[in-house]
């Protein structure tokens, strides 16, 4: 009996002792190992999911096509993102190499971390786990190095997950989609009912960004129209923008190709503005006021176009903010092989800075009115919401837009779970109150009234 008894306490003793090791497991340093017991079936390439989220300066450094590269710092934070139907058990593994000695690498997702050392020289598919997913929706791994032998903690390849979690698929940014525009997130846009049977000379908008909501990279554009676009950006930490664009006919995104007969003509600009030509998406001629302008303060947009000289189209975008209290001219461009009143009346917000595609940004377009050739403004209370190929691909799924009282919005990036579909047609409540605007004044700018008339003496 007495052995009987040691017997029994001798295992209750291993038992304790085995359960103390299986539970302090993942606080422990894991040694990567080749997976042999997880499902890693489906790729995410990180190069078009990833991003440093402690710095841009770090992600333009970290962040590449072919993978996560130049990974020096222990302070860098990465994260990845994806976004699945299901919850349930999500397992996860790395294409990862350590080329001088083994780093240690701390690894979450959801509540649970785990710290596994990589020492393998050369890429290979290691297991880091299995992990519960909690919520449907996006969610993110994120990886931190603690410890490393060398100047480099190490390359990654591929994310690999499988599991329960991803049973009803998986959606990210895949491998034959455009990581720049990817990592950008999707563009959304308003496109605006319009009266019927009325030449339309001026379009006015307005446009309040929310605290916080001001992003870099970020393109609120108010006054979009067949042949351009006008609105504000945040061009950086210490910039920010008044943009007006004009496409030129000829099709092409290089505007050192654009014959001289197809060029868009600069007629004037106003105090501060410079102007140039564009390219990338389409060319033309553009202009910007660098202009401090701020969150939660309302700005407005005028743009009026009309047919001119020589088949030849006139638009002129004014800005009106709060803090100076009068209407200035940004500037007036002639597009050639064009004759036309304004029509094709838009909104969008896009992100076009890559490394912020990870922050969501929101504005608020309210009081859209237009002006016909006959005296009459018209209140625009409907509109349709769409996005881009991003959107359409489900390359990406963070995008949405709507009404807020009487005010439309749009709000991107940022890997947020709501999502409008898209085509929704809204219908915001109308205001009644006609924008007070005295073109005659504006009609009277000494910039534009100068350059139009050395534009004239020059032909």
């Amino acid at each position: 009996m007495k052995n009987y008894k040691k017997s029994i306490h001798k295992i209750v003793l291993l038992l304790v002792s085995t359960c103390i090791l299986a539970c302090s497991s993942d606080k422990k340093p894991l040694h990567a190992r080749s997976n042999d017991k997880l499902d890693l079936s489906i790729t995410i390439p990180p190069g078009g999911n990833s991003w440093a989220i402690n710095s841009t300066k770090q992600d333009a450094i970290l962040i590449h096509d072919s993978g996560i590269h130049n990974w020096t710092s222990l302070d860098d934070v990465i994260r990845i993102y994806f976004h699945t139907k299901l919850t349930g058990e999500l397992h996860l593994g790395l294409n990862i190499k350590s080329e001088v000695g083994p780093s240690t690498i701390r690894v979450t997702v959801g509540d649970k971390t785990k710290e596994v050392v990589i020492d393998n020289t050369s890429y290979k598919n290691v297991e880091i786990g299995m992990f519960d997913i909690i919520k449907s929706g996006y969610n993110f791994i994120e990886i931190q190095g603690l410890q490393k032998a060398g100047e480099y903690i190490g390359d990654i390849n591929k994310i690999l997950i499988g599991g329960p979690a991803t049973a009803s698929g998986v959606s990210f940014v895949p491998e034959d989609f455009s990581f720049h525009f990817g990592r950008r997130g999707p563009s959304v846009h308003l496109t605006y009912e319009m009266p019927e049977n009325k030449d339309i000379m001026y379009f006015y908008n307005e446009i309040t960004v929310p605290q916080g909501e001001d992003v870099v990279g970020s393109y609120f554009m108010a006054n979009g129209f067949g042949e351009g676009y006008f609105g504000i950006q945040v061009n950086s930490d210490t910039e920010r923008r008044i943009l007006f664009s004009v496409w030129s006919p000829f099709v092409t995104d290089d505007p050192s190709t654009i014959p001289d007969d197809y060029k868009v003509i600069l007629l004037g600009k106003g105090e501060g503005v410079t102007d140039g030509s564009f390219g990338g998406e389409g060319s033309g001629g553009q202009s910007y006021k660098v202009f401090d302008w701020k969150p939660e303060n309302t700005y407005k947009f005028l743009l009026k176009g009309e047919p001119s000289v020589n088949n030849s189209t006139d638009y002129t975008a004014y800005f009106y903010a709060p803090e100076e209290s009068e209407w200035k001219l940004i500037a007036s461009f002639r597009r050639p092989h064009t004759n036309t009143y304004l029509k094709r009346f838009h909104s969008f917000l896009e992100n076009f800075s890559t490394h912020t595609g990870f922050i969501s940004r929101k504005g608020r377009y309210t009081n859209q009115w237009v002006y016909d050739t006959q005296g009459q403004w018209h209140e625009l209370v409907k509109a349709k919401f769409t996005a881009d190929a991003t959107a359409r691909n489900e390359a990406r799924l963070d995008y949405a837009g709507g009404v807020e009282g009487n005010s439309f919005y749009m709000k991107n990036c940022g890997f947020f779970d709501e999502n409008t579909t898209m085509n929704t047609e809204f219908s915001r409540t109308a205001n009644g109150i006609k924008p007070n605007i005295d073109f005659s004044l504006l009609q009277s700018s000494g910039s534009l009234q100068k350059v139009n008339a050395t534009h004239k003496k020059n032909k």
